[in-house]
């Protein structure tokens, strides 16, 4: 990503984009020469950043400052260099190029998540744990099927980033206000050429299509669709790191923690759950970093203002630097997550009764109870049960239960009924099915960054 967001990439970019345009306008029979063309090729990565930037200082336009520092290398092509062309032309065919691969390499990262968390959630599919609902002791679930939540998620922003990717277009070298009024001077109002020229040009940077009307630029709406792809990889790994600083306090999870950490400066027996909140953290900046671009979006005045490019040079890279941050530590933390299965088990157990109760309620009824009368006897005796255990004492509810006549079951006959297992319902079963819709998607995943086709 930072390849990606480099001076390198960026200019190597621009002179790719001018190469494509000088062998597009020979190929339409502009006054370019293959000779042209090819020295143009031969210097697109021997970058003077000195030359460029004293040229810069002179005349306050990047672009031409690189215009003339192109041709300082590529001087039998100086004269026909950006031929037609705007700033906007390379500096937005350019971000378009950049995003395209930010996205296809943060595809694999993703990917690389949910890949660790299939693992995880297979292990786990069986093993029952406490659930919660308002952060309150719930039904049992299982702690696998916990992070097939997680990892539901981060497949609804795959199937998101997925979309942006598949509905990008490319500029295309359209003009100062968009209308191509150069180049219908150029090919003498050839309408067909410079459309073929615009393939041509699209074609080589892997595009099939540019915007059917623009301004001096690509629509904005583009870069907000981008960013709130990326807000939303943010805000599900959010919830995941978030989750696991809960069960962290409750040292049933931990994430990774290396044999020589340390957890704190003071108290040496801290175990920090400190890569998920630095997940946390940076996701914070991902979901407001991701404002700029409808703010920006909104203010376009008619064809174009300026006022978008500071704004657009720092949240556009830092978007991306920080979804590639975020997405690295969550596969740190996924692919190291240690559940505490004594824990785990103990917390089960020690809510188990209560979350019991209802099968106690439908046997006592079988031995020929009364529902409503039982249901108040469990009420009851939960209310009592639970506040001995604010007391710090162990739970006695099933003692309290056994002592009532109407249940008709015995302390022992209630303990045969307490198994965790009884009480995860289908979450084995709904693991399995989840991931069998996961497994194609993670065949012949990578995260190598693809290269840029030329």
């Amino acid at each position: 990503m930072l390849h990606l967001f480099s001076p390198d990439m960026r200019f190597e970019t621009w002179r790719r984009l001018w190469v494509a345009l000088a062998r597009a306008e020979r190929n339409l029979g502009l006054p370019v020469t293959a000779e042209q063309v090819a020295e143009l090729e031969a210097h697109i990565t021997d970058i003077d950043y000195e030359t460029a930037s004293a040229r810069e200082k002179e005349v306050r336009h990047d672009v031409m400052a690189h215009v003339y520092t192109y041709g300082k290398a590529a001087p039998s092509a100086a004269g026909i260099i950006h031929l037609g062309a705007t700033s906007c032309y390379v500096t937005d065919n350019a971000d378009l190029i950049i995003y395209r691969e930010g996205l296809r390499y943060l595809r694999g990262e993703l990917l690389a998540v949910v890949a660790n968390l299939s693992k995880f959630a297979e292990q786990y599919k069986a093993t029952p744990t406490l659930g919660y609902t308002h952060y309150q002791p719930a039904q049992l679930v299982t702690v696998g099927k916990r992070a097939t939540l997680w990892m539901q998620d981060l497949l609804s922003d795959l199937e998101e980033l997925d979309f942006v990717l598949d509905h990008m277009k490319f500029l295309g070298c359209r003009g100062t206000t968009g209308t191509e009024a150069s180049f219908m001077d150029l090919f003498d109002g050839d309408g067909a050429k410079i459309d073929e020229m615009n393939r041509q040009i699209a074609a080589e940077f892997g595009f099939e299509q540019c915007y059917a009307v623009c301004g001096q630029t690509y629509p904005r709406k583009a870069d907000s669709r981008i960013l709130n792809c990326l807000s939303a990889i943010a805000q599900s790994c959010y919830r995941m790191a978030n989750d696991i600083r809960l069960l962290q306090h409750d040292r049933q999870v931990e994430e990774p923690f290396e044999k020589n950490q340390i957890g704190s400066s003071a108290m040496a027996y801290k175990r920090n759950p400190m890569r998920s909140e630095r997940i946390c953290s940076l996701s914070r900046y991902l979901m407001a970093d991701a404002m700029n671009a409808p703010m920006t979006a909104s203010v376009q005045w008619l064809e174009r203002t300026l006022d978008d490019s500071a704004n657009r040079r720092i949240s556009m890279p830092e978007g991306f630097l920080c979804a590639d941050a975020i997405l690295r530590l969550s596969q740190n933390v996924t692919d190291g997550l240690h559940v505490n299965e004594k824990i785990v088990d103990r917390t089960c157990r020690e809510y188990l009764p209560f979350i019991a109760t209802e099968n106690l309620m439908m046997e006592g009824v079988k031995r020929g109870g009364d529902r409503q009368a039982l249901h108040e006897i469990i009420r009851t005796c939960s209310m009592a049960a639970t506040a001995r255990m604010k007391e710090g004492e162990p739970c006695d509810l099933l003692s309290r239960l056994a002592a009532e006549p109407a249940f008709g079951m015995t302390e022992a006959e209630m303990e045969a009924v307490l198994d965790p297992k009884l009480y995860i319902g289908r979450c084995p079963e709904q693991v399995d099915a989840f991931l069998a819709q996961v497994r194609p998607l993670l065949s012949g995943a990578s995260r190598e960054v693809p290269e840029i086709s030329l």
